[in-house]
């Protein structure tokens, strides 16, 4: 399966990693289960997938980048998804 990540995608994945994670820690986690196998599948699953698929892609790029080279187009991709969960999370916090 191939998935072209996109800056855009990248800030959906972000958003719904910040809507996801609040519920998600509040069911599964707590002081005294915080590495619980529920927390780490429902990580893996709702934050870590969808970071991975709309971030960094599952295809092959069709161009192999030289040794030491910077992915700036990942670097974008990275910060995108970073600036649209730290908003979400700003403007959830704002309206509760």
């Amino acid at each position: 399966m191939k998935i072209t990540p996109t800056p855009v995608t990248a800030a959906l994945a972000g958003a719904f990693s910040a809507i996801v994670w609040p519920p998600m820690w509040s069911r599964f986690g707590s002081a005294a289960s915080a590495g619980s196998l529920e927390l780490i599948l429902a990580m893996l699953l709702l934050i870590a997938l969808p970071a991975h698929a709309f971030v960094v892609g599952f295809g092959r790029s069709g161009a192999s980048s030289a040794a030491g080279a910077v992915d700036t187009a990942l670097l974008k991709r990275i910060g995108a998804w970073l600036l649209a969960a730290v908003v979400t999370a700003l403007v959830g916090a704002a309206l509760q």
